[in-house]
């Protein structure tokens, strides 16, 4: 599809943030150390978090109402969609600090994706909104690579 709102986007985000949580959930439940689980429990409970504050700005009566209602052209559907799909089934079994670069990864698709989106917004609100996105997910790296590296030196 050619022509998307905003809120689309916004959904897709809230979804993928849901389906990380899923996926780290899935793989804390398997044959991993109790570091490793640690780690994948604490991001899925980030991933949850992440996904509820999105779904926040979906909700009705939101102050961003008016630019989740912006119509873009993008001839791409939302880009690295498949980024999920290539999340190791054995990330568990490889160490913290492999969960973490896996988890990094995933938050900088979504970096990626808001930069190119304010990057190409059509007005002012819109690429404050998308910069304003983009830079959480900077605080969100950082909050991640501090938090993980903890539990490293545990």
């Amino acid at each position: 599809m050619r022509f998307h709102q905003v809120r689309e986007l916004v959904s897709w985000a809230a979804d993928y943030h849901g389906r990380l949580q899923a996926a780290y959930s899935r793989l804390a439940g398997g044959e991993v150390t109790e570091r490793v689980r640690l780690a994948l429990d604490y991001l899925a409970d980030h991933e949850r978090r992440m996904q509820r504050d999105l779904e926040e700005y979906l909700a009705d009566g939101s102050d961003h109402r008016k630019v989740l209602d912006t119509w873009f052209d993008d001839p791409n559907d939302f880009p690295h969609a498949p980024v999920l799909e290539r999340l190791p089934g054995d990330i568990g079994s490889t160490g913290v600090e492999n969960v973490l670069a896996t988890a990094l990864t995933m938050h900088r698709t979504l970096q990626d994706l808001y930069r190119h989106r304010a990057e190409l917004a059509g007005g002012q609100a819109e690429r404050e909104f998308f910069t304003a996105l983009a830079e959480g997910q900077d605080a969100e790296v950082r909050r991640l690579s501090r938090d993980m590296l903890r539990l490293e030196d545990y």
